[in-house]
C-alpha cells in the first residue's frame, strides 16, 4: 500500500517482510491461474509425514539403542507424481494428483561389521487432493503393501532365531490441517485386507512446524512430532520426536532435514514387531 504524499510531505511506502522470518497465512498463497492437466508433475499435493517411520523417502539415521548397538536405519526410496489436475503454488500444489511410491527400510548393525540386520520393503500408490473451497484441508486416499525380511548375515550368526512372515497390504485415509503454511496436524487410519503377524488396524497422527516454501540457502528450523499406533501390538506403538534444520528449493514441499531424532516404543522394523526400542541420534532426511 502506498500513500500519496500532501504538500510538503514525504511519500511513505508500507513495509514488507521476508518469509524466512514470518509464517503468512494459507489464504495469502492462493493462485490465480487456471487447473490444467500436468503429467509427472514436480510438486506434491499431500506432504509425507515428517515423524512417519515407513513413508517412502531418503533418509539415514544414525542411532543408539538403549540395551543395543548402535544402527544406521538407512531409507532408499522417494514418491512421485503421476498425473494431476491443478496448478503449482508457491506452496504445495492444488487440486487432485496421482501417485506412486516405493522404499526400503533397512538397519545396518554397525558393531557387527555393519551387518544388514533387517529390512521393510514398501511400495503403493495414493490420491490425493486439496479442497477448493478451503485449501487449509487436504486429504489423501491409496493403498500400500509392506513386507519385513531379516538379513543373511543375521540369519547365519543366529541360526536359531524365529524368522516371522511380516506383511500386510492396508488400505489408507489421511487428512492435514494447516493452520499456517509451516503449522499442520494431521490424522490417518490404515486397514488392512490382508494380513500375516500383523493385526489389521493402525493410526497414526501428529503436529508439524516446518517449512514448505523455498527458504534459501540459510534454511530454517523445524519440529515434528508423532505418533503410531498399531493393533498387533494392542495399539501401542511409537512416539516420535524430529527437531533441527530444514531446507526447501524450488519444489514446495520437497524438503532436506538434518537434525535430533528420539523415538520410544515398539521397533521401526517389523520383523522385531514385539521388541522396545528407545532411539537417540541423528539423522538427515529427504522429504517428498
Amino acid at each position: 500500500m502506498i500513500n500519496q504524499p500532501g504538500p510538503g510531505q514525504s511519500q511513505w511506502i508500507e513495509p514488507t517482510y521476508s518469509d524466512s522470518y514470518y509464517e503468512r497465512p494459507l489464504a495469502m498463497v492462493e493462485e490465480d491461474a487456471p487447473y490444467e492437466w500436468s503429467i509427472l508433475p514436480a510438486g506434491m499435493v499431500y506432504k509425507s509425514y515428517l515423524t512417519g517411520q515407513k513413508e517412502s523417502r531418503l533418509s539415514a539415521q544414525l542411532i543408539k539403542i538403549t540395551d543395543d548397538n548402535s544402527m544406521l536405519d538407512g531409507n532408499l526410496g522417494g514418491r512421485f507424481g503421476v498425473l494431476r489436475y491443478g496448478r503449482d503454488s508457491s506452496f504445495l500444489s492444488d487440486g487432485i494428483q496421482w501417485d506412486v511410491e516405493g522404499s526400503a527400510h533397512v538397519r545396518l548393525d554397525i558393531p557387527e561389521d555393519v551387518d544388514v540386520r533387517s529390512v521393510d520393503f514398501r511400495a503403493g500408490t495414493q490420491l490425493t487432493w486439496s479442497y477448493a473451497d478451503n485449501p487449509r484441508h487436504r486429504s489423501r486416499f491409496g493403498y500400500y503393501h509392506l513386507s519385513s525380511h531379516l538379513g543373511d548375515e543375521f540369519l547365519l550368526k543366529n541360526p536359531g532365531y524365529d524368522r516371522l512372515n511380516y506383511a500386510h497390504d492396508l488400505l489408507i485415509f489421511g487428512h492435514s490441517y494447516y493452520f499456517t503454511t509451516k503449522l499442520r496436524v494431521y490424522g490417518e487410519v490404515g486397514w488392512a485386507f490382508y494380513h500375516l503377524v500383523a493385526d489389521p488396524w493402525e493410526f497414526q497422527f501428529g503436529v508439524e512446524w516446518a517449512p514448505n516454501e523455498r527458504t534459501g540457502p540459510w534454511g530454517e528450523p523445524f519440529l515434528a512430532v508423532g505418533t503410531h499406533l498399531r493393533q498387533e501390538v494392542n495399539f501401542g506403538g511409537s512416539f516420535v520426536v524430529q527437531t533441527g534444520w530444514a531446507w526447501v528449493g524450488d519444489i514446495p514441499g520437497r524438503t532436506l532435514r538434518m537434525g535430533l531424532h528420539y523415538h520410544n516404543g515398539d521397533s521401526t522394523q517389523n520383523s522385531f514387531y514385539n521388541n522396545f526400542e528407545q532411539q537417540i541420534g541423528f539423522g538427515i532426511w529427504y522429504d517428498f
